[in-house]
């Protein structure tokens, strides 16, 4: 049974948040793909990535100062989440096309090898319960997504508060060993045993 946090609104509204356990939720959002604008767009849904682990993370604007950090660390990654069969996915509220503009004009993500999804109606970060109820902007979320479509990780940061991307990578190779892992466990630790 998943256990659902949330956060009030400016109506005094509970917003219930996604959790380990649910599905994530269905979208088709456009996505920046290139720093090149005759292949700049595609379209990305729950389907794109069939067969695959998920590794969505939000931001909460483009433009800013903490977020680039974080994204272009995440596509310094790419590559050892590509290795253990994930996607990576980026997304915020931003349209496609100010997403194009900033990879442009920021070199740290000139080339970045994943997907940037414009969330601009924020839907998926309405169904997912992280929009910030005082700044209308997707809070720093991050979510592991395993290939039938369950969420099996969240973390949510601070919007002044950077994530560890190789903690989501820690937390991804536990999960994909499917057995008990005590804290602080690497890949190659031993996982936990217990007697029948």
């Amino acid at each position: 049974m998943a256990i659902l946090a949330g956060v009030i609104n400016q109506n005094g509204e509970c917003l219930l948040m996604a959790s380990v356990g649910q599905k994530f939720p269905a979208f088709e959002l456009k996505a920046t793909v290139s720093s090149d604008l005759k292949n700049a767009f595609t379209t990305v849904n729950n389907g794109s990535y069939k067969g695959k682990w998920l590794v969505v993370f939000f931001w909460p604007k483009d433009f800013t100062f903490v977020c680039p950090t974080e994204i272009a660390e995440f596509g310094k990654m790419s590559a050892e989440f590509a290795d253990r069969d994930a996607q990576v996915l980026g997304a915020s509220v931003d349209s496609e096309f100010v997403h194009l503009a900033w990879r442009q004009n920021h070199k740290d993500l000139n080339n970045l090898p994943f997907p940037m999804l414009a969330d601009v109606k924020r839907e998926l970060s309405s169904a997912l319960g992280i929009l910030d109820p005082a700044e209308g902007v997707s809070q720093r979320a991050t979510y592991v997504v395993d290939p039938d479509g369950v969420i099996r990780f969240v973390m949510i940061t601070d919007l002044s508060v950077g994530r560890n991307v190789k903690e989501v990578l820690r937390v991804l190779d536990a999960l994909q060993t499917d057995e008990l892992c005590p804290c602080n466990w690497q890949k190659g630790d031993n996982t936990i045993q217990v007697a029948a």
